[in-house]
């Protein structure tokens, strides 16, 4: 007995560790729903704010709708067009069949990236606009053979004689189907409807690929907050579809049992026709429900996607890179349709454009990749008729531009700033740790566990070529691999490759320093006064030099609305404009007459508006060629591998 309680007790607890370890996660990301900062590591107390924006943000509630209405779409004719395959494949010979359903299998044993590749593509080989109708065929494309293979075993059980027989007594070969063959595989076509649901709701790699300006899922919305560092409101959105799938779950799995008398169930025939009618009713009650859902829906998600604007801008930038308010004003005043995405790094970007799938009017890239876009003949000039407020912009940044648009044709600069490192003062000073002044620092171990680097291969090799007196944008090989070599050695120093997390890993007291874009600064200050945390953060252009940055807008040659682009830009010059936008992005303006109109204290704050003795040694990214490219990435590989 003794052996079987501990037996029984082991059992028990190996059981609640898997479903601890399983749910943890879970419920650690519906009590970050509820708290009331956006950090991950320090409670602001209970608030129910991040539920109230979620349904107030545009963005996941289109994502949401996207999602759901692809979802209902795709499965719905993937699982007809699959249904009709399957019987045709059916009725083949043997051999014939067997090739076919090899063929079949291809799709799904073959990686979803180059899926999502090949139909992108296509698409653009055949002239299609990537978009809502891009991403649902190719849904439905994926989905079918899935179908395929649930509804082929239900069709090889059916008996073909019974449906031989109906034909005999006269029954048309529409009628004896329905009649005969389609009740026996309708578990089948179920099935094959579900999983294509499933899958289609969950994509994100075949959805990226073939997705538009302005169509985000789920899946590509948060994959686009991931690195950035998702928001609140995306947990409390994952916490609405946990919450709702468990209730479902609930209902299904304690529905009233059937009442018994002894060993022998009661059943009569008034019940079981009870039963028949009240199964019909509530299937004819979620038949319909489905149906009034997807049409809703439908009709939205149409009516946004195949309406024409007679006056239409689409912007592709990087993420929470403008105050939102600004694109409703812009709209306001203009009557301009703006269409607003987003990418998460330069790199992701520029084949976007460069393909040419997606025609975007007007991009913020950074200067070594304007360089590359114009040199690969992507870029339209400006008619800076178009653009009188850029008078605005002060003459040192325009000059600044020249190393990347020598004769400042092609961008006009919107933000700038550095790359620095940032550190806890109370964290340094109780581990007895230096105050860093210089990249060096950052290979000294006493710093061991507390180190954030930039997750980016020009940031990194930056901060290494620096610490080691060369240029950040040096080519020579052997410089490189010494920088390399720098940075494998550092390894074991450090606590995490990231890129924003930085941000709210240092909010959250989690390191000691880490290299961030001084842009960032303000934020994570006001973050630190408002939480009234026991510490501050302070932000140093090391001595060695660092990384000067210019952000400025283009207009890709492509560009099907390039005078509303021109407006677009005209518009972010104002003064009035880029004070508001600055107030919300917190990063340097290059705007002289809008810094004019900051508080003296922010105009005076030398981490954001660094003095040309701070900028000394500093250097503007250039574009280094395909071939330095190559050997940056290469280089890089080997670090993050080693």
């Amino acid at each position: 007995m003794k052996h079987n309680r501990l037996k029984q007790f082991f059992q028990d607890f190996y059981l609640a560790l898997i479903l601890l370890f399983l749910y943890i996660p879970i419920v650690t990301m519906i009590v970050l729903s509820f708290n009331n900062t956006k950090s991950r590591t320090v409670w602001g107390g209970f608030t129910t704010r991040w539920y109230t924006q979620m349904f107030q943000d545009s963005a996941i509630m289109n994502a949401l709708n996207n999602t759901l209405l692809i979802a209902f779409a795709s499965a719905l004719i993937a699982t007809v067009i699959g249904t009709i395959a399957a019987i045709g494949i059916n009725s083949m010979k043997r051999i014939p069949r067997t090739i076919v359903m090899g063929i079949n299998n291809i799709p799904m044993l073959n990686s979803d990236i180059v899926t999502g590749i090949s139909l992108m593509l296509a698409f653009i080989a055949f002239g299609i606009s990537l978009g809502f109708k891009t991403v649902l065929i190719a849904h439905i494309t994926f989905n079918i053979p899935y179908v395929i293979l649930s509804v082929m075993p239900k069709l090889k059980q059916t008996n073909r004689y019974t449906y031989e027989a109906a034909l005999d007594l006269g029954a048309s070969p529409l009628y004896a189907f329905f009649k005969v063959v389609f009740p026996d595989i309708v578990p089948g076509i179920l099935s094959g409807f579900l999983m294509a649901f499933t899958m289609s709701l969950d994509d994100f790699i075949i959805t990226h690929f073939t997705r538009g300006a302005g169509m985000d899922t789920l899946s590509t919305l948060i994959y686009s907050q991931v690195r950035r560092g998702i928001q609140p409101t995306m947990y409390a959105l994952s916490t609405l579809i946990f919450v709702a799938v468990l209730v479902l779950l609930v209902i299904t799995n304690f529905a009233p049992e059937k009442k018994s008398t002894g060993n022998a169930t009661v059943i009569d025939t008034e019940t079981i026709k009870r039963r028949k009618r009240n199964n019909q009713i509530k299937n004819g009650v979620l038949g319909l429900a489905c149906t009034l859902i997807l049409l809703v829906v439908g009709v939205s998600t149409y009516s946004r996607y195949t309406t024409t604007h007679s006056n239409e801008l689409y912007v592709y930038n990087a993420g929470e890179y403008i105050d939102p308010d600004l694109i409703e004003e812009f709209e306001q005043e203009t009557g301009i349709k703006v269409t607003y995405d987003v990418f998460e790094t330069l790199e992701e970007m520029y084949p976007v454009i460069e393909a040419g799938g997606v025609n975007y009017d007007v991009v913020c890239p950074s200067d070594y990749m304007i360089q590359k876009m114009k040199e690969n003949d992507l870029l339209a000039e400006l008619n800076f008729d178009n653009i009188p407020n850029v008078k605005n912009i002060d003459p040192q940044y325009m000059e600044m531009s020249k190393q990347f648009d020598p004769e400042n044709k092609y961008s006009v600069p919107y933000t700038w700033g550095t790359v620095g490192i940032l550190y806890n003062t109370k964290l340094i000073e109780e581990k007895g740790l230096p105050v860093p002044t210089k990249w060096s620092d950052l290979w000294n171990p006493a710093y061991k566990g507390e180190i954030l680097m930039q997750d980016s291969v020009r940031d990194a090799f930056m901060v290494a070529l620096k610490k080691d007196g060369f240029s950040a944008n040096s080519t020579d090989e052997t410089e490189l691999q010494q920088a390399k070599q720098d940075l494998i050695d550092q390894k074991p120093l450090i606590q995490a490759y990231v890129i924003d997390q930085v941000r709210d890993k240092m909010i959250g007291g989690e390191a000691a320093i880490g290299v961030i874009y001084s842009g960032e600064i303000m934020y994570i200050q006001d973050e630190v006064a408002a939480q009234n945390l026991p510490f501050s953060l302070e932000y140093v252009i090391p001595e060695e030099g660092t990384n000067v940055w210019l952000d400025s807008w283009v207009v890709p040659k492509n560009a099907k609305n390039k005078e509303n682009a021109e407006k677009w830009i005209n518009f972010l010059c104002r003064p009035d404009v880029a004070v508001k936008n600055f107030e919300y992005i917190t990063y340097a303006t290059p705007n002289k007459a809008a810094k004019e109109m900051l508080d003296e204290e922010i105009q005076n704050n030398k981490a954001v508006f660094p003095d040309a003795k701070q900028l000394k040694n500093c250097e503007v990214y250039r574009y280094l060629g395909d071939e330095a490219d190559e050997l940056y990435n290469s280089l890089w590989k080997e670090v993050k591998s080693d």
